[in-house]
């Protein structure tokens, strides 16, 4: 998302229009989520995307009138099977779309957060965004806009003051998750809730086979991996090319001192049971929303003992994952890296981890539904 932020300052800087589409809002299947953004300007550039296709098309077509009017719009996109075969998007679900001219997209009360979002995507304070839906039927309306920023603060209105504070909360909630989602408020209306925040943290205390297997992935993954190993040869950019930072010091230093904020992610996987014992207590004592522990649960029941002798608070020692990752049923170091990262996915993302796979029952009902 910062690469279209950074493509909007970029066009303001110039002074060239351009508008913004996102999805606000999906039933079923779909190409894309909630928040999913598309950048057109006026020269028809492309930054991001909805999906592709002719959804991806037709928004294109619709973004260039939008540019030219300076009329908003919002369509609604039923992703028929006929449809979704002939596109390649096999989806069947129903996607609206908001299109908005760039200079009214990220202006609250009239207040211009680009600013904020662009440092908020670089690492700097995080703020929400939060747009108010009005459903009739199918029809659907963008009702009010407010922003929220840590600690609290923020601005605009959705034109009630009842309304406000439970957007206000949605908003904080998700920055805490961070990640777009719709909160539904009643039958009639909804929220879209778009948190910016930086890239997500991976601090991977270890350098070792599985170590080098999770930064691998974890860069695929486009998380800033931090790797910090006390053995030279294990702390090496030879060794780890690609990764944002490597650290060769004292394991537990490192992370007395390395910045560690809300959106970080620390996965302890040393060489011994002693060195992962003190890495783990000094990573509970940060902010790191994730701290997972590498190894058996003979070692994790007897780690936590020694942090709860230690007068560690119970919360927290609960709270660590350990050990770590879902039970793949691999052993490789890349399979245990999936493992991990897999379950890194579903603390960011909120999923259940249950298989995707359609159910034999439905299945079943949709063969019978075809060739009754």
């Amino acid at each position: 998302m910062r690469e279209i932020y950074a493509k909007m300052a970029e066009l303001e800087r110039e002074g060239r229009r351009f508008a913004i589409a996102t999805v606000v809002r999906t039933v079923g299947s779909t190409p894309q989520v909630v928040g999913a953004k598309l950048l057109v300007d006026d020269l028809g550039r492309l930054v991001g995307t909805l999906g592709g296709g002719c959804v991806e098309g037709d928004a294109f077509v619709e973004a260039k009138r939008v540019i030219e009017t300076g009329d908003p719009s919002l369509r609604e996109y039923e992703l028929t099977e006929e449809l979704a075969w002939d596109t390649g998007l096999v989806c069947g679900g129903t996607m609206w779309i908001q299109i908005e001219p760039g200079e009214r997209a990220l202006r609250f009360a009239g207040r211009d957060l680009l600013g904020d979002v662009l440092a908020a995507s670089a690492g700097g304070a995080p703020v929400a965004l939060a747009t108010l839906m009005r459903r009739r039927g199918k029809d659907l309306t963008a009702a009010g806009k407010l922003f929220v920023e840590t600690g609290g603060k923020g601005g605009g209105t959705l034109g009630d003051t009842a309304l406000d504070a439970r957007a206000r909360a949605a908003a904080a909630e998700a920055l805490r998750r961070g990640t777009a989602r719709t909160v539904a408020l009643d039958e009639e209306t909804e929220l879209l809730i778009e948190p910016v925040i930086a890239k997500p943290r991976l601090v991977i205390v270890g350098g070792g086979h599985v170590g080098l297997a999770i930064a691998k992935l974890a860069t695929q993954l486009e998380y800033e991996v931090a790797v910090v190993d006390d053995r030279p040869e294990f702390a090496s950019r030879e060794r780890f090319g690609g990764v944002n930072e490597v650290v060769n010091m004292d394991m537990v230093k490192a992370l007395e001192t390395m910045p560690i904020g809300w959106n970080t992610f620390i996965v302890i996987a040393t060489r011994g049971h002693k060195l992962d014992a003190h890495c783990l207590r000094a990573a509970v004592k940060t902010s790191a929303r994730y701290v997972g522990l590498l190894g058996s649960k003979r070692k994790t029941i007897l780690i936590a003992k020694m942090l709860r002798d230690e007068g560690v608070d119970e919360d927290r020692i609960r709270a660590v994952h350990a050990p770590i990752g879902l039970d793949l049923g691999g052993r490789t170091p890349a399979e245990i890296a999936l493992s991990v990262m897999a379950e890194l996915s579903l603390e960011r993302h909120g999923g259940s981890g249950k298989p995707l796979r359609l159910a034999d029952e439905l299945f079943e009902r949709t063969i019978a539904r075809k060739t009754g």
